[in-house]
């Protein structure tokens, strides 16, 4: 099971970004393994662990910290590809915001969680999840999706200040200053999620390109996009992917599991006998294939995959990763690494 993947037009938006701030892209075009035939590819992705490699190269190679609100500027609807158009045609902001959060499937997919869009105290909230727990690798990709949406929002609408304040996870960074500067409104730091509260009134803002038709039309081939991508996964693979957000710091019950997939947990486990499997067989190899996507592809130490993973303890965990490789959690990290390098 992987992290997650986004399209490749983020690490091209991220390359372009670069270029502008006098950085040298090809030089990371060439490390990354992204030559222009990969960029152009319509259907393209790229991992989400390795964008933020990629990220942090480039904020290393131009000492700019602030890449991610930078990259936030230059932000055009199209990087959201199908869904950036819908999003475009509707008929107001929060119809907008709707979209993004629906469709976002179609250009990323985050197998810990994905966007959100709802009315709390009569604002709207678009929420994000992002990999935790938080490190120089990641902030950029937070403050990427954060002013992303900020700038669409201004563009679609043609209008400032949609955006009352701006919710961040992370601790207050050293280059705080940047986001204050970008978005023009209170920035809280060290909160529950990572959000743009909207105010009440901008929800209904009409949009500039709003067109009811051409929004039915493009809905259609979303609904369609978004349908395939849902028949392409198995029974085991959509009880997974409801498995893996549901982990952090807990065992998920099947209860919870079928009750996300609406059906009854008798039903599911029912579904899974036919399906030669059980639940506590994919809660295994849920478990197991993103333990070792993190020791493959983050930074993070072993209490915190534990806790990410639901175990009761680091040394339940370790205990657990070595009956599924052979080998110990730091083992298999510098086997992997001495393999990348």
């Amino acid at each position: 099971m992987k992290l997650g993947d986004i399209s490749v037009s983020y690490a091209r938006a991220l390359l372009e970004t670069l270029q502008h701030l006098g950085g040298r892209p090809e030089l990371l075009t060439e490390q990354f393994g992204l030559p222009e035939s990969k960029l152009d590819q319509a259907e393209g992705r790229i991992s989400i662990p390795r964008f933020m490699r990629l990220g942090y190269a480039a904020i290393e190679q131009i000492n700019r910290p602030d890449l991610g609100l930078e990259m936030g500027k230059r932000v055009k609807v199209p990087l959201l590809g199908l869904t950036g158009f819908l999003a475009m045609t509707a008929k107001d902001v929060a119809a907008a915001c709707k979209v993004m959060a629906h469709y976002e499937r179609l250009s990323s997919t985050n197998c810990r969680g994905q966007s959100t869009f709802f009315i709390e105290n009569e604002k709207g909230v678009a929420a994000f999840y992002s990999i935790s727990p938080y490190n120089e690798y990641n902030l950029f990709v937070v403050d990427t999706v954060l002013a992303a949406q900020y700038r669409i929002i201004e563009w679609l609408c043609g209008r400032q200040g949609a955006v009352e304040r701006v919710e961040v996870e992370f601790e207050e960074p050293h280059y705080s200053q940047a986001y204050e500067d970008f978005f023009q409104c209170p920035v809280k730091f060290n909160q529950e999620r990572n959000a743009l509260i909207l105010k009440q009134e901008a929800l209904g803002w009409p949009l500039l390109q709003r067109d009811s038709n051409a929004f039915q039309n493009l809905k259609k081939i979303c609904d369609e996009r978004l349908a395939q991508v849902t028949r392409d996964r198995s029974l085991s693979e959509k009880v997974m992917d409801e498995i893996s957000p549901l982990l952090e710091g807990q065992t998920p019950s099947i209860e919870q599991v079928a009750d996300s997939l609406g059906m009854p947990p008798w039903t599911l486990r029912r579904k899974l006998q036919e399906h030669n499997t059980s639940y506590q067989i994919l809660l295994n190899n849920t478990r197991k294939e993103l333990a070792e996507s993190y020791m493959k592809d983050t930074d993070l130490a072993i209490g915190e995959i534990a806790y990410l993973l639901g175990f009761s303890s680091p040394t339940a965990y370790q205990r657990a990763f070595k009956r599924w490789t052979d080998q110990s959690p730091g083992q298999y990290r510098r086997k992997k690494r001495v393999l990348k390098s």
